[in-house]
């Protein structure tokens, strides 16, 4: 059991790297263009904090033996940070302002956690709370992809939904659920379930409407995912390729 545990960590932080590199190809159109052009910022500061929450988690003295997800968690707080980072150096005044105040926001919100886990809560009580704040705000990352799965259903096509996206998304929940049941912690369930579940129906989604895709390819939007969907209704034309 140790052994496969072991291995569904591995395979957990494989995919789980895989997607927090897919908005690379955003990044670098965003810096070619110097511009953040439509593309939202905000699910970059979503998942840095669910990040960073993972990391504290995945801590010895929270959570013993959880190596596997601290590492993966580390990776997913630089790289997010990284993408933060760029995004604010190129968006717009307004929207650069919107997005340090989320960051700055989430850093409280961080340093509140940790303080509080730290020195005011012990033992039981402090994994408690921090695995109810984790499974918050990890519900609130796998969710994201919800607002794609409307889409898909209003358009009858899956022209807007990727499928390898959905499924390193897919397979990411599956991952991570097994270690989570495999190491008989909730915390990780809970959410991972959550993830697994919003994996199927977009696999089951793509099946049933990817032969409703129109011939025009268009580029991803958000990765997490994290694909931004806010420049769906943009004319066609002003899409790079993939």
């Amino acid at each position: 059991m140790d052994i496969l545990r072991f291995l569904c960590g591995i395979l957990g932080n494989v995919v789980s790297l895989l997607l927090f590199l897919a908005p690379m190809t955003t990044f670098k159109r965003i810096i070619r263009n110097q511009s953040t052009e439509q593309f939202s910022g905000v699910p970059y500061v979503v998942t840095l904090l669910s990040c960073s929450l993972y990391t504290w988690y995945g801590l010895p003295f929270m959570s013993p033996d959880n190596l596997l997800l601290l590492i993966i968690s580390v990776i997913g707080v630089v790289i997010e940070l990284t993408y933060v980072w760029i995004f604010i150096t190129y968006a717009p005044k307004k929207e650069r302002a919107k997005i340090m105040v989320l960051s700055g926001l989430a850093l409280i919100l961080i340093l509140t956690f940790a303080l509080v886990s730290l020195f005011a809560l012990h033992s039981k009580t402090r994994k408690l709370f921090c695995g109810i704040m984790l499974d918050i705000f990890s519900t609130i990352t796998y969710a994201s992809p919800l607002s794609i799965i409307m889409l898909v259903i209003k358009t009858k096509s899956a022209e807007f939904m990727p499928f390898l996206l959905s499924l390193l998304f897919f397979l990411c929940g599956i991952f991570w659920l097994a270690y989570g049941l495999l190491s008989r912690d909730p915390f990780l369930i809970v959410p991972n379930g959550l993830g697994t579940g919003l994996g199927i129906a977009q696999l089951i989604l793509y099946a049933k409407y990817r032969k409703n895709q129109s011939h025009t390819k268009n580029e991803v939007r958000d990765e997490f995912g994290e694909m931004d969907l806010e420049k769906t209704d943009q004319n066609e034309e002003t899409e790079l390729p993939r």
